[in-house]
């Protein structure tokens, strides 16, 4: 198994560009790491990188391992999916990843549960509101609230997401509350924003149907955890999905504004590659999160 071991490594540092974030990746330290790869570089003959102190790059040669390293990578993990389906029981590593809110409130309870369940599993979880590239993260499965773009991944809804504009009653008494869409043109809206974001306007659900407006305000983040304290803090009016500031509406320390025109309802469900249909630990795992969410996320 030590080849193969070497083989992810080689493919993750080529994908991440550094023999550190391979290593880390695969839960190897840089110097394990580079003696995984020193030593597959003795094994083939070759060298597979140009070093300089400051960059790492493939080789001719090693550009060409690397596509046929990673196809039989591929190919292993589809022969062990598939005899594992005569396995009673699951076994091997889950990589998933979900945005801040919904991996903090939704997702992670269910970690230890399904792993209790299924005790041959392991899950390693990164939470992020910013987008992935499922296939070169070495993804099985992404989380998301939103509308993803075009994919040839496989999609599956989890549930409908109301969302809710809101902010500390200080906010408002301060700056005074809006009677209507237009009036989010005068407040401070807080965004989250980063590279390719989809929130740089908020669609809220009118008589008229749906309707874009290009909101503005003094701050934003790629977290969304922060706008939320951003908006207790009494800093503007924050875009959120219903079920992440509930607790927070419940206790009045956020007040909902705009009821009659809310934002329109975002989907929350998961994106994986068709392949990991044949993995009975990623279906087991999908399932038993839509199991565990019916019922949490109503649309309205």
């Amino acid at each position: 198994m030590s080849y193969i071991e070497s083989l992810k490594v080689f493919v993750r540092v080529v994908e991440l560009g550094s023999i550190t974030s391979g290593g880390r990746d695969l839960r190897l330290t840089p110097a394990v790491a580079s003696k995984r790869i020193k030593e597959l570089e003795k094994h083939l003959g070759v060298r597979l990188f140009n070093r300089t102190t400051r960059s790492l790059s493939p080789t001719e040669v090693g550009h060409v391992f690397y596509d046929e390293a990673k196809s039989v990578l591929g190919a292993l993990e589809t022969a062990e999916a598939k005899v594992a389906n005569y396995s009673a029981q699951p076994r091997g590593t889950i990589q998933i990843t979900a945005p801040l809110g919904a991996g903090r409130r939704l997702i992670a309870p269910l970690v230890p549960r399904f792993v209790d369940a299924f005790p041959d599993t392991r899950v390693r979880m990164r939470l992020s509101d910013r987008k992935v590239d499922i296939l070169a993260d070495g993804l099985d499965i992404a989380f998301f609230i939103g509308t993803p773009g075009d994919s040839n991944m496989k999609l599956r809804k989890i549930a409908d997401c109301a969302r809710v504009l809101c902010a500390a009653p200080r906010y408002l008494a301060q700056r005074g509350v809006p009677a209507r869409p237009d009036d989010l043109m005068e407040h401070n809206c807080l965004l989250l924003r980063y590279p390719r974001s989809p929130e740089y306007f908020w669609t809220l659900d009118t008589a008229q149907g749906p309707r874009k407006l290009e909101v503005a305000g003094k701050y934003d983040a790629d977290d969304g955890d922060v706008l939320t304290d951003w908006a207790l803090d009494g800093r503007g009016i924050v875009n959120k999905p219903r079920f992440d500031v509930a607790a927070h509406l419940a206790r009045g320390d956020l007040v909902e504004v705009l009821p009659d025109t809310p934002p329109v309802p975002t989907i929350f469900g998961c994106l994986y590659p068709h392949k990991k249909l044949q993995d009975p630990k990623v279906r087991l795992f999908v399932d038993f999160v839509v199991k565990q969410c019916d019922g949490l996320l109503p649309a309205g």
